[in-house]
């Protein structure tokens, strides 16, 4: 299923249901009082948080919709039925943006979280709301109100534990397919991933964490060449940058340093919070170079950089290095979920 990661809707509310003007009509009582009642208020529209989503391609069939009016009052004092409210459905990860305003309606972060963007409409009053003791007999209604209608725009943003970097054709598709049981698609050229890749990487029976292949980086990402620009903003909300370096099909070691400077350009161009995240960084496709190559071009990667973090060789084809690589991942998130839930307990309390 292909990824769609921003769309347009329309919302519109309900009308509010008109009062009613209406007379007790009953025999022997010819001049019966007021007895129109309210109208019913308009349905609203919710958006509701589902986290077996993950894509807004089913928008892409339907993008408007309109909640029921209320009914409008009756005699006897009876209220019109209001309208039903709507719940659409979207990925948890989603930012809802109203498109005229440009104001940042919500962020749907947890699932079940239930948010209204438009309100439907509030009903109208019967005439009996206006009798008074100097007017017995109001002919006087109000009439229902009409229901928000908006243009939302709907961003969905990756939630992943770790977010794979690197230039296109840097073996992240290829890692992905490695480590987990998704199946992007492979091939030598670059671009191959047209969309963001989810795979869920199973360290053992009960521990597992998500892993987000984005589209391959480009110089002038930030600045909307190429695929990036669009995907960039899935990766911030990652807790792990996984940076590859393709240092096996590259003629010298300085290539392989120049295309690691890029993406670092790109990522403080785009934004600097993202420049500083802690970042692993993983020498790709070890299996093209003798053992003492790769180590003669670790140390000079690690030398040119001055890196200090972690840093990892694999060769994902054969998997040598990638299950060192899931097990220390699984770790540092299993200590970040911990620290969470201490001071979320902590602010509880």
């Amino acid at each position: 299923m292909k990824f769609v990661d921003e769309t347009t809707i329309k919302v519109q509310a309900g009308k509010g249901g008109d009062g009613c003007l209406g007379f007790r009509r009953e025999k022997y009582i010819p001049f019966g009082g007021p007895d129109g009642g309210d109208g019913g208020d308009g349905g609203s529209i919710y958006l509701v948080a589902d986290v077996n989503l993950n894509t807004l391609v089913d928008f892409r069939m339907r993008r408007q919709f309109k909640a029921a009016n209320g009914e409008q009052g009756r005699g006897q004092n009876c209220t019109g039925a209001a309208g039903d409210d709507i719940d659409i459905r979207v990925p948890v990860g989603t930012m809802i943006t109203d498109e005229g305003t440009d104001e940042i309606i919500g962020d749907m972060t947890a699932n079940g979280q239930r948010l209204l963007v438009a309100k439907g409409g509030f009903h109208g009053l019967g005439n009996t709301r206006f009798k008074s003791s100097i007017n017995r007999a109001p002919r006087q209604t109000s009439k229902g109100t009409p229901g928000d209608v908006r243009t939302l725009q709907l961003e969905l943003k990756l939630l992943a534990d770790v977010g794979l970097l690197g230039l296109p054709n840097a073996g992240k598709s290829t890692l992905i397919r490695a480590v987990s049981a998704a199946r992007p698609r492979v091939a030598d050229y670059p671009f191959t991933t047209l969309y963001p890749n989810l795979g869920v990487v199973s360290v053992d029976t009960y521990k597992s964490f998500v892993i987000a292949d984005i589209p391959g980086i480009i110089e002038g990402a930030a600045e909307g060449a190429g695929l990036g620009i669009q995907f960039l903003k899935h990766i911030s909300r990652t807790r792990i940058l996984l940076h590859l370096v393709d240092i096996g099909s590259v003629e010298t070691v300085e290539q392989a340093i120049a295309d690691i400077r890029t993406i670092e350009n790109e990522l403080v161009k785009y934004n600097e919070e993202l420049g500083g995240r802690e970042r692993w960084l993983v020498l790709t496709k070890t299996d093209l170079l003798l053992d003492e190559e790769v180590d003669e071009r670790r140390d000079q990667v690690k030398q040119a950089l001055k890196w200090e973090g972690p840093l990892y060789t694999v060769a994902a084809i054969s998997k040598e290095g990638t299950r060192q690589l899931t097990f220390d991942l699984m770790a540092v998130i299993e200590e970040a979920n911990r620290q969470r839930n201490e001071s979320e307990e902590a602010g509880s309390h």
